[in-house]
């Protein structure tokens, strides 16, 4: 069964994680399902906006399975693992943990559910991925470092008062919220939105593992997939000087 979820609306598309049983946390397979949906969205001619979201009321998602963590979860961010030119809009409700967090900053307007409860705690558990960096580049930097050096939780209301969502919302609708934004993106030009989207993402600094993250999907993967990259594997196995073309 799939844990990612896509469907395309009128204009839209929603991405939902879905593992409602285990708190939507990211396994190896969630970022791998992530990876394919945010390439999916890129690439349609349709969806000209996305809503990413949780299966359920309870958690967005509860971030990495701290038994298998994935360490490639910037595979997963749309942006960073992914060249991603069009809105992207969050739906969270319940937890929003680590990663979660990392999702969330990384959107460009952001809906929370009443009962949203936000908190980063890698500090807590001594793992740490590096992506969050930016988050101060987002919100005020005291009220991201709070977060980050304490581990604690923040809630809806506070999330909206340092700017980290744009609507506070009942449990239960935050999805049709995030579709209003949706379906009034979708009736603006795609161009437009693709250039304010991009000229934004040249102006916000960034951090290590995500400039990082966007030179390995951006550049790497491309040489990675690349037919030289093939040539020269085949030649090497065959002992025979390779055939370069640049593709």
């Amino acid at each position: 069964m799939s844990e990612v979820l896509y469907e395309s609306h009128d204009g839209f598309a929603e991405i939902t994680i879905h593992r409602p049983e285990k708190y939507n946390t990211f396994t190896h397979e969630v970022v791998d399902q992530l990876h394919a949906a945010w390439q999916r969205f890129a690439a349609s001619e349709q969806d000209k906006a996305a809503i990413l979201t949780g299966s359920g009321d309870k958690a967005f998602t509860a971030g990495a399975n701290l038994r298998d963590i994935p360490h490639d979860l910037f595979r997963a961010i749309p942006g960073v693992g992914v060249p991603v030119h069009k809105p992207v809009i969050a739906a969270v409700a319940g937890l929003v943990i680590g990663g979660g967090l990392a999702m969330l900053q990384f959107s460009d307007i952001a809906v929370a559910a009443e009962n949203t409860k936000i908190s980063y705690p890698e500090a807590k558990v001594g793992f740490a991925g590096g992506l969050i960096a930016s988050l101060a580049a987002r919100i005020p930097h005291k009220a991201a470092m709070e977060l980050l050096l304490t581990g604690e939780p923040i809630d809806a209301r506070r999330a909206y008062e340092i700017g980290l969502v744009n609507k506070v919302v009942p449990v239960g609708q935050q999805l049709e919220a995030a579709r209003e934004y949706a379906r009034k993106i979708a009736a603006c030009a795609p161009r437009v939105l693709a250039l304010l989207k991009d000229f934004v993402g040249q102006t916000l600094p960034k951090g290590p593992t995500e400039a990082a993250g966007i030179a390995r999907a951006r550049i790497l993967d491309d040489i990675n997939a690349s037919r030289d990259f093939i040539e020269g594997i085949d030649a090497f196995h065959a002992k025979r000087t390779p055939v370069f073309t640049g593709r």
